[in-house]
C-alpha cells in the first residue's frame, strides 16, 4: 500500500520535475503560470495534465494545436513514480524512505537540465541542500553530523578535481556531490565511485568511436553519472560501504 501511494505521489512529483526541468534553466517562474503547450501557448486544461494517462489520451499531442508533445514527459514522470515506489520498498526506517525519496526529488531534475543545458543551477542544489538538512535533522538527528562529513567530503572531493583539472569538471557538479552526501551520508562513497565508473566507461567509448584528437574534445555532464550514482546508492550504497569495509579495511 505505502509502495503504491509513493508511485502515485512520485508520477505527480514527477509532473512537477518536468516544469522544473523545462523552466528553472530559463530562469522562469516553476509556480506560475500554469503549465502551457510550449507551441502554442494555450494553458493545459487539468484534465489534460493527469501524469502519465493525459499524454496517452491525447496520443502525444496538444489539444489545442496538435503539436508533438515530447515522450520525455510521461517517461519522467514514470520513472520518477517507479524509483519512489522501489525506495520505500528497499528501506524501512521512515528516515531512509523520506531521505531517498527526497534525493530522487532533486537528482532527476539535475540530471535532465544538466544533459540538455550543460549547467547546474544554483537555486536547485541550494534547495536540495536545504531540504536535507531540514529532514535529516527532523527525522534522524543522531546521523546529521555524519551526512554533514559526507556532504564536505564528496563536495570537496570533486572541488579538488575541479581546481587540478580546470574545464572539465563544473562547479555545479561539485555543489550537487555535496547536497548528495547531506542526503547519503556515508553511502555517498559508492555513489561517487559509480558516477566515476560510469563516466570513464562512456569517456573511453566516445574516444574509441571518435578517435582521441576528436573525443577529447567532446564535452560529456557529469550531472547525470552523479545522478546515477547517487540512485544507485540510495538502494544498494549501505550494503556496498559494508561489503568495501570488511573485504578491504581491516
Amino acid at each position: 500500500m505505502e509502495a503504491t501511494l509513493a508511485g502515485v505521489m512520485g508520477a505527480v512529483f514527477g509532473s512537477f520535475l518536468n516544469v522544473v526541468a523545462y523552466r528553472l534553466p530559463r530562469r522562469e517562474s516553476i509556480v506560475k503560470p500554469r503549465s502551457r503547450c510550449t507551441s502554442c501557448g494555450a494553458p493545459v486544461r487539468p484534465y489534460d495534465n493527469v501524469p502519465i494517462l493525459s499524454w496517452l489520451a491525447l496520443r502525444g499531442h496538444c489539444r489545442t494545436c496538435a503539436a508533438p508533445i515530447s515522450p520525455r514527459y510521461p517517461l519522467v514522470e514514470a520513472a520518477t513514480a517507479l524509483l519512489c515506489a522501489a525506495a520505500v520498498l528497499a528501506h524501512t526506517r521512515a528516515a531512509s524512505i523520506t531521505l531517498s525519496v527526497a534525493l530522487i526529488l532533486v537528482l532527476v531534475p539535475a540530471a535532465l537540465i544538466d544533459l540538455e543545458y550543460r549547467i547546474i543551477p544554483n537555486k536547485l542544489t541550494a534547495a536540495g541542500a536545504l531540504l536535507a538538512l531540514a529532514l535529516g535533522t527532523a527525522l534522524d538527528p543522531a546521523g546529521e553530523p555524519g551526512r554533514l562529513i559526507a556532504g564536505a567530503a564528496a563536495g570537496g572531493f570533486l572541488l579538488a578535481a575541479a581546481l587540478a583539472y580546470p574545464g572539465g569538471m563544473g562547479m555545479g557538479d561539485v555543489k550537487l556531490a555535496g547536497v548528495m552526501g547531506l542526503f547519503l551520508g556515508a553511502a555517498v562513497a559508492s555513489a561517487m565511485l559509480i558516477a566515476l565508473l560510469s563516466g570513464v566507461l562512456v569517456g573511453t567509448a566516445i574516444l574509441a568511436r571518435k578517435g582521441a584528437a576528436s573525443g577529447r574534445k567532446t564535452k560529456v555532464p557529469f550531472g547525470p553519472f552523479l545522478a546515477l550514482g547517487g540512485i544507485v546508492a540510495v538502494f544498494a550504497g549501505q550494503p556496498l560501504v559494508h561489503w568495501y569495509l570488511h573485504s578491504f579495511v581491516h
